[in-house]
């Protein structure tokens, strides 16, 4: 139970009850390799010792940075079984962010998984006053490294072997010594308005929170998980670290980011949580191949997708479904609907989440449409991750679905939603006053989103409470709303929509590179970056049309009128989105302040110069005359 287990526990619980079971695994060299949960169990002891023996001690704060792998897991559960604090950070920050953090958060220990990661750690070491120990698991490349404070995790792991060998019973009496308001992670918000905040959660905030999620869903011992979200996100934090403990379902850890997609089909998991960014290139992917596919096959993958849809609505609306339209959904799920899934990975799957940022009605209509059990999930960093899910019966593009059973939800002012449970967070560390102004005294956490419960009791999110706005006519605007109608689009990326307080609405647009290049190619039109390629005036014309679709789907005073296409992408490393791709308007609004007031003067060119971040903290600079389009004008046909 929540009041009486703290995480270390149930691993000790995993390891006697479930020693032979898959834990984790983790594919090498194109095999996957299977840890039970005695080696887990094994491994966490070892690492915990190793970090003890070396002057780890209760309060000590461990950082993790990498790609999804198991012994960056089973790092972060010794350094909590000692007593100590996970602190997982982004694997693609970059210096000044990684500095912020870590310093922040006192880190004591940094574990990193390769050469890629231990250099940035060592350009920053001069910068980590509080970095006692630097270690790493892949030793490739690193073999003429040598400081007295950098060690491999083998090293680590045999170090605890022979400290545990001459202090028996220090791992169990360690963990004997946890209780459950002790702070087990801290979790690092996005950092939307200024610089990211460590949220402090607690085991009881952890464990409480996934006692109310294997309530209100249906998760199960033999249940396979894909690990391959960041490691700092809170819904990997929540899914493959907390559950993983509590439940005991195998978590899965892909070979590298950019073989997630084969990894997921040869899996075929039975769980998946991705968030809006996934699904929108997930549907991107299968809308391409439509899109290149000859005849017959086009015409069948398209007249099936229309009953699909169609079906969807009418179950989403609670009528239902012809028997003609039932016959073609049956024809459907042998040509089109089965297959789609097993290319996406998705056959076995019994349930997927969206979570982090709203997701489009249309691109949440597509996958339900073709049998996967897509649903919404709303939390946030503060509360654990988890405020509310949908029922399967009940999942809906509009709403983020029903409070989770024992969690609180309220209306505030101006429409904020206010939650209370469990899993609000303990505070921000070092930030009391922050803490203050977001929870009350008698324990509402103020989300800074706003929205309302509609009659059914589900709770439906608008947007973030201090983006949503008016037009000069006093028309609603909800920029993210509009945004998720564009990027629908498989040639848009990205889109920043503006309109507060002005006449109508326009929007910046990032195009994809790969599907506008890949349709740039199959018209003879050549290009030779990403700059160039956004500038033609054929793609100017094919956005255009793009938006005139999603213009069709929007009331007409929300309807973009005027759109401007960037020469780059939005990047974290800019500071124009977050880590978790959700867009810092208000730094978005100050550094592109000359193409909103190009917007809004009737100008049909701007002159753009956007900053460019290297990896290394370097900047740069790109400069061009950029063309402002109107969205009612003749498209150019080509």
């Amino acid at each position: 139970m929540a009041d009486r287990l703290t995480l270390p526990r149930y691993l000790l619980r995993n390891a006697t009850q479930y020693a032979g079971r898959p834990a984790i695994r983790e594919k090498d060299r194109g095999i996957w390799q299977t840890f039970t949960w005695r080696q887990y169990h094994d491994h966490v002891r070892d690492i915990a010792l190793g970090l003890a023996a070396l002057g780890f001690k209760r309060g000590d704060k461990l950082s993790v940075i990498g790609d999804n792998r198991p012994r960056l897991y089973w790092s972060q559960v010794a350094a909590i079984c000692l007593g100590g604090v996970s602190v997982p950070v982004y694997q693609d920050s970059i210096a000044k962010e990684l500095a912020y953090v870590l310093n922040h958060a006192e880190v004591a220990v940094v574990v990193a998984e390769d050469q890629e990661q231990v250099d940035k750690i060592l350009g920053l070491k001069d910068e980590l006053p509080t970095l006692q120990l630097l270690v790493y698991e892949d030793p490739r490349g690193m073999l003429q490294y040598r400081f007295p404070w950098l060690r491999s995790l083998e090293e680590v792991e045999d170090l605890g072997r022979r400290f545990g060998a001459e202090h028996p019973g220090y791992f169990q009496a360690e963990i004997d010594k946890g209780r459950v308001d002790d702070v087990a992670l801290f979790a690092y918000t996005s950092g939307t308005t200024g610089s990211p905040k460590g949220a402090m959660l607690t085991h009881a905030n952890l464990v409480a929170t996934g006692d109310t999620l294997t309530a209100a869903e249906d998760i199960r011992l033999d249940d396979d998980w894909l690990a391959y979200l960041p490691m700092a996100w809170i819904g990997d934090s929540l899914y493959t670290l907390v559950m993983n403990l509590m439940v005991g379902f195998t978590v899965n850890c892909p070979e590298s980011p950019e073989t997630v997609q084969r990894d997921l089909r040869e899996l075929g998991p039975s769980a998946v949580l991705a968030p809006p960014r996934i699904w929108e290139n997930m549907l991107t992917g299968v809308q391409v191949r439509a899109a290149d596919a000859r005849g017959i096959k086009r015409r069948v993958f398209e007249r099936f997708r229309d009953a699909a849809e169609r079906a969807e609505i009418l179950r989403a609306e609670g009528k239902p479904v012809p028997l003609g339209l039932r016959l073609a959904l049956a024809l459907g799920e042998f040509f089109v609907y089965g297959p789609v899934r097993d290319q996406l990975g998705l056959r076995r799957t019994r349930w997927a989440y969206t979570g982090g940022a709203p997701l489009g009605p249309d691109t949440f209509r597509f996958f339900r449409s073709f049998g996967i059990n897509l649903k919404q999930i709303y939390g946030s960093t503060e509360v654990t991750g988890l405020v509310s899910l949908q029922p399967d019966a009940e999942a809906n593009p509009t709403t983020a679905g029903r409070p989770c059973p024992g969690i609180e939800v309220k209306i505030g002012d101006k429409g904020e939603v206010l939650v209370r449970g469990a899993g609000v967070f303990k505070g921000y560390f070092k930030n009391d006053e922050a803490t203050r102004e977001v929870v009350e005294a008698d324990g509402w956490f103020h989300t800074g989103d706003a929205g309302f419960v509609d009659p059914r009791g589900h709770l439906v999110i608008i947007d973030r409470a201090k983006d949503v706005g008016a037009l000069a006519d006093g028309s609603a605007f909800a920029p993210q709303f509009i945004e998720n109608k564009l990027k629908f689009s498989p040639y848009i990326r990205e889109a920043v929509a503006f309109g507060d307080a002005k006449p109508f609405v326009a929007a910046m647009v990032a195009i994809d590179p790969n599907t506008v290049g890949s349709w740039a190619e199959r018209r003879g039109l050549a290009y030779t970056s990403y700059h160039d390629l956004s500038q033609k005036p054929e793609v100017r014309a094919l956005i255009r049309d793009e938006i005139r679709r999603g213009n069709d789907t929007l009331p007409p005073a929300q309807q973009v009128r005027r759109f401007l296409l960037l020469t780059k992408d939005l990047d974290a490393d800019d500071a124009e989105i977050t880590r978790t791709r959700k867009v810092r308007r208000r730094y978005v609004a100050e550094k592109y302040a000359p193409v909103i007031d190009a917007f809004y003067q009737g100008r049909d060119t701007v002159e753009l110069a956007t900053s460019i971040t290297y990896e290394d903290g370097r900047q740069g600079t790109l400069r061009a005359t950029v063309h402002i389009e109107d969205v009612a004008e003749a498209p150019v046909h080509v």
